[in-house]
């Protein structure tokens, strides 16, 4: 054999051994456990969500998936602190949707770009939210509700998981496309939030489903209508809002993501076992229940619908005439 068929020859197997050892990689990933950060305090449907991910993906790849939460600045610190790990797939996260598609509009200094900055993984879901009160809140329907708000304008104060959540910008624009004056009272996560509404610390928050729903159920909260252009089937005596108030429409969503530079066969691998688990029956029951319509997109997919909602937010942003911060 000549020197340079010994040459070509020894190059084939070299392609041959980083093929294998690539695979090998996606084989065995994780060889620990991973930490999955969640951008708001236990309680909330993130929080529920994250809890149904990580035993699924525990069990699929053999390994621990610790859920961390930590709350803080509208979701954003969560965020921060996935930017700021390495990117091997041992720090994930699992956001609420607003910390990536609402903050980008609100606040001037955010230290991270998310079409940039992170990778978009999977979709769990999506859900709408409702509109509850304490009890003592005289109004039983969103109209009254408004009425009240128009007779009385700032009596009525709204909670929210922070600053640039979801749940505060659901509330911005029930303030504005009703044409009402209700005050902002942001908290450091949903559960939080919610746990001041039951105790009638604040009289109004719009809240997802699945956290509001044990609440309504228990008498603890009234639910005056969703945040949907549809009825939710699990719950068809609650009106949409915007019967009341035209063009009103909140969805929240729940996805996982990575930091920017992890390896796509990490992410390829993370997407197959969110889709898979959104397929499995029992799984979509349960999301179903928590009021969370499955979903498993691609991280393609993903991160196209993340840029049409950051567009969107901003245009109603920019009509509530919401100040940056």
């Amino acid at each position: 054999m000549g020197r340079v068929m010994r040459w070509q020859a020894a190059a084939m197997l070299a392609t041959v051994a980083m093929i294998g050892f690539a695979q090998a990689v996606e084989i065995k990933y994780p060889l620990r456990p991973v930490r999955m950060l969640v951008s708001y305090p236990p309680g909330g449907p993130s929080d529920l969500t994250a809890r149904l991910a990580a035993p699924h993906l525990s069990e699929a790849l053999g390994q621990q998936f610790i859920i961390d939460n930590r709350g803080g600045a509208g979701g954003t610190l969560a965020v921060g602190l996935l930017t700021q790990a390495a990117p091997d797939g041992y720090t994930l996260l699992m956001s609420a949707g607003g910390e990536i598609v609402i903050a980008p509009n609100l606040r001037l200094k955010l230290p991270y770009d998310p079409t940039k900055d992170i990778i978009p993984i999977s979709r769990v879901g999506s859900s709408q939210l409702v509109l509850v009160v304490h009890p003592s809140v005289p109004a039983k329907s969103v109209k009254e509700l408004v009425a009240m708000a128009k007779a009385k304008p700032g009596s009525i104060n709204f909670a929210s998981a922070g600053a640039g959540s979801t749940a505060h910008l659901a509330g911005e624009q029930f303030k504005y496309l009703a044409g009402i004056d209700i005050v902002h009272v942001p908290y450091k996560g949903a559960g939080p939030a919610l746990t001041d509404v039951i105790a009638g610390q604040v009289q109004m928050l719009i809240s997802a489903y699945s956290s509001a729903f044990p609440h309504i159920k228990a008498g603890k909260l009234r639910a005056l209508g969703v945040t949907g252009t549809k009825r939710i089937v699990s719950a068809p005596d609650f009106p949409t809002i915007a019967e009341t108030v035209p063009g009103y429409e909140v969805l929240s969503w729940y996805g996982l993501h990575a930091p920017k530079g992890t390896p796509p066969t990490i992410i390829n691998r993370l997407h197959r076992e969110m889709a898979a688990m959104t397929r499995k029956p029992e799984m979509a029951e349960r999301l179903t229940v928590l009021g969370i319509e499955p979903e498993g997109n691609s991280p393609q997919e993903f991160l196209a619908q993340i840029r049409v909602e950051i567009a969107g937010w901003g245009k109603v942003i920019n009509a509530a005439k919401i100040p940056k911060e």
